[in-house]
């Protein structure tokens, strides 16, 4: 049932991702929190983590799903590369970047929206997130996405292998 379920969230988020685009008329009213990169990312920053930003907002429930599990997927994201170019593109470090830019000391996350149009960013931080769920090792998680995006995408990103 679980792997129905993942099967059917993945589809789902690579359908959500083609396509969505994100209007300015979003986010009148909010321009002091939010910043409109070179690269075309948007960033948002919310007070918390369990606050989403409002690029979300017309998104899929399963996007919103998947950002705030990444962002409360740190300590795992933050070893996990990613392989669709946004090391280059946007200075990204990890897969983490794709949907946080940092989360401050005092708690308020900047978002980024680079995770809302890009399959590869979507699908590496679900399938990473599972693999943790079923009790797999940082390195094994590094293995099976590195393993998995070797060929046919772009260079990772520089993002250090876990001990």
């Amino acid at each position: 049932m679980k792997k129905i379920l993942f099967i059917c969230l993945i589809s789902i988020l690579v359908l959500s991702a083609c396509g969505q685009k994100e209007t300015k008329e979003n986010h009148e009213g909010h321009e002091d929190h939010i910043a409109h990169l070179a690269n075309g990312d948007i960033q948002e920053t919310t007070a918390s983590t369990d606050v989403l930003p409002t690029f979300l907002d017309n998104q899929s429930e399963d996007m919103q799903l998947v950002y705030q599990a990444a962002a409360k997927a740190h300590d795992v994201l933050k070893w996990i590369p990613c392989y669709c170019g946004c090391g280059d593109s946007a200075g990204h470090k990890d897969n983490f970047n794709c949907f946080v830019q940092e989360i401050k000391e005092n708690g308020e996350v900047v978002w980024d929206d680079h995770g809302t149009r890009c399959a590869a960013c979507l699908e590496t931080a679900v399938t990473s997130i599972k693999m943790v769920q079923e009790g797999k090792s940082l390195v094994e998680i590094r293995n099976t996405i590195d393993e998995a995006y070797k060929e046919g995408y772009a260079a990772p990103t520089k993002t250090p292998m876990p001990s």
